[in-house]
């Protein structure tokens, strides 16, 4: 496993997590037990979840990223007996009644035991993680997997695509979701090396190109909204020590595929499953000459089954749209805590001859080719896919309903740009009372997860309806790409790179207008957009700008004076003058500037 500067041998992980096991075992970690694993994309992330393995329990990842709220009912809902962290992220967290465990400030104690394998406890029905998922019932629900299933994934994995020690694997999936399992146990159960991705990393294009360059990377997995951008760099040519690149998470386009052939050499592969399937369900190879309108999502994996079924449950006919249903061994037992929602979407499965198996019910729409290729259609139901993040929309009108202020509240997934969906709320308040969009997205960040607060709120008198009284959708008025209603005034830009910011950001937002303190992530924008900016300022300035200039400093003015200072940091003496110049010009026009604020720390 290798980590930036860091690295470990598989005697050295093994013997590391077989201390964290027995320390666990000590600790009542055994089959059935979940463990809570909150840590940061690291060597201590790996250990963690393997030495949760080698005790028998299952572990449930936890994110960081994600708010006290989320992260508190998680645990509570989980009943997790231990927790691991780092200790500077249990801030974050609340868990009063839980054990917890920090894996950098205890591990002087967890090291003095054995670092000899531990007998194995757990067997293959037993469970191998709980993973949490967007519930359309305004909780997240959590999706318990065996070692069966996943077992079958990384068994099949190893068979059809010939994984060895040769192989270097690059980790980037958050490893809250179930693509980073496969990441990681197929790399280890390979004899491959894993590469880890640093924080935030897996977010940055041209991060990843000098990662899979400089690490000679032969396989990697991206969800193809981030493929997208990852060809959207110049660069990306570099990437050529890929053997194979994955997809999924979200629809694979006939055009990315294209993309894709037309700028690398490697082996393409589309990949389908829910969480509910242990991972992967289907696999599709792409073809280079291959110019179909659709993208399949191909046939099923070894001991899978796949249905297309009508509204009586019998199945469709070739090329007949109907509901894509999941049996075999990779079928989930079900969701934690939910016997309700468990018993509506795992069915007993009507083909099968084995008694007790079961049928999960995806909610989305397919069709078999002629040739038994699947084709995915879309979704049945309200939940969507954005960025290769699962969202129920009902989750996010929930947390709005919670808001005092809120009598209605509606979310769907719009489309900018062609293949850029993004969240748009309609709101309708109580009585008189009305509260700002910033005070909208306070509320919801408190409960959800960055990627599923919206990126626009509209208001409304009143929601449209149906005849027979349901919210009419398909009737709600288009949206009007502009700039929302934020606490700061507008501010126009002042200097060049203001300016130059300024106008990129209009340009990649669809706004007419963006002032110089408005926040890139309250005025529409997301991680890989974010991208697509910096991606656009590297070519005009002929400079690198780190996409962490973004994220750290999301303001029109505040990314120009990281810019401009990293400009002075490399620049010769004539031109160190003129930055500092363009620097001072700012507070030389303040008097004149409306809105400016003279003590602002932004600023110092």
């Amino acid at each position: 496993v290798v980590f930036e500067d860091q690295q470990l041998t598989y005697r050295e992980l093994n013997s590391k997590a077989n201390q964290l096991a027995h320390y666990l075992r000590k600790c009542g970690v055994g089959p059935e037990v979940l463990v809570g694993i909150c840590v940061e994309r690291s060597l201590e992330m790996i250990i963690g979840i393997l030495g949760i393995l080698k005790a028998g329990g299952a572990y449930v990842p936890l994110d960081p990223t994600y708010p006290k709220e989320r992260l508190k009912f998680m645990l509570e809902d989980s009943q997790a007996a231990v927790l691991l962290t780092q200790g500077h992220l249990i801030a974050n967290l609340f868990a009063p009644m839980v054990h917890v465990l920090h894996l950098d400030r205890d591990w002087p104690v967890i090291s003095g035991g054995p670092s000899e394998n531990p007998d194995h406890t757990a067997i293959p029905g037993n469970l191998i993680y709980v993973i949490y998922t967007s519930g359309s019932t305004g909780r997240p629900k959590g999706c318990c997997n065996s070692h069966r299933g996943v077992g079958n994934m990384i068994r099949w994995s190893q068979e059809a695509f010939q994984m060895s020690g040769a192989d270097r694997m690059l980790q980037t999936a958050s490893f809250s979701f179930d693509i980073s399992a496969w990441e990681v146990f197929l790399a280890l159960t390979s004899g491959a090396t894993l590469i880890l991705t640093k924080p935030g990393g897996h977010m940055d294009p041209c991060y990843l190109i000098d990662l899979i360059d400089s690490r000679r990377v032969t396989l990697v997995f991206f969800v193809p909204s981030m493929l997208s951008a990852l060809l959207g760099e110049d660069g990306v040519q570099r990437c050529r020590s890929l053997r194979r690149v994955f997809c999924g998470g979200e629809a694979l386009s006939s055009a990315l595929q294209q993309r894709f052939f037309s700028r690398l050499e490697a082996e393409l592969h589309n990949l389908y499953g829910p969480t509910e399937a242990a991972i992967f369900a289907t696999h599709w190879q792409c073809q280079r000459q291959d110019c179909s309108v659709a993208v399949p999502i191909g046939r099923p994996v070894a001991n899978t089954h796949i249905y297309v079924l009508d509204n009586a449950l019998k199945p469709a006919p070739v090329g007949v749209t109907g509901e894509l249903c999941i049996g075999g061994v990779q079928v989930a037992r079900g969701y934690l805590n939910c016997p309700e929602i468990t018993a509506e979407k795992f069915i007993s499965d009507p083909f099968s001859r084995v008694a007790g198996s079961r049928l999960y019910r995806t909610g989305d729409r397919a069709r078999y080719r002629a040739d038994g290729a699947i084709e995915f259609l879309g979704r049945l139901d309200h939940q969507v896919k954005i960025r290769g993040f699962r969202i129920e929309l009902g989750e996010i009108e929930a947390a709005l309903g919670h808001n005092p202020a809120v009598r209605e509240a509606v979310v769907i997934a719009g489309e900018g740009e062609p293949g850029d969906k993004r969240l748009v709320a309609y709101v309708v308040f109580r009585g008189q009372g009305k509260i700002t969009e910033s005070d909208l997205r306070s509320h919801l960040s408190k409960q959800l997860p960055d990627y599923m607060i919206p990126s626009a709120f509209v208001v409304l008198d009143a929601l449209p309806l149906t005849p027979n009284g349901k919210v009419d959708r398909k009737s709600l008025p288009t949206l009007e790409l502009g700039r929302p209603d934020l606490e700061d005034s507008f501010v126009a830009p002042r200097t060049p790179v203001e300016e130059l910011v300024a106008g990129i950001w209009c340009e990649v937002l669809g706004l007419k207008k963006v002032g110089i303190h408005d926040n890139f992530f309250l005025v529409g924008g997301h991680s890989l957009l974010a991208t697509q900016v910096v991606s656009r300022l590297r070519k005009t300035l002929q400079q690198e700008v780190p996409l962490r200039f973004l994220f750290e400093s999301p303001t029109p003015a505040g990314l120009a004076m990281r810019i401009t200072q990293s400009q002075a940091e490399n620049a010769d003496p004539e031109e160190l003058a003129r930055i500092l110049d363009e620097l001072e010009a700012p507070a030389k026009d303040s008097a004149s500037a409306p809105g400016f604020r003279e003590k602002d720390e932004r600023y110092d």
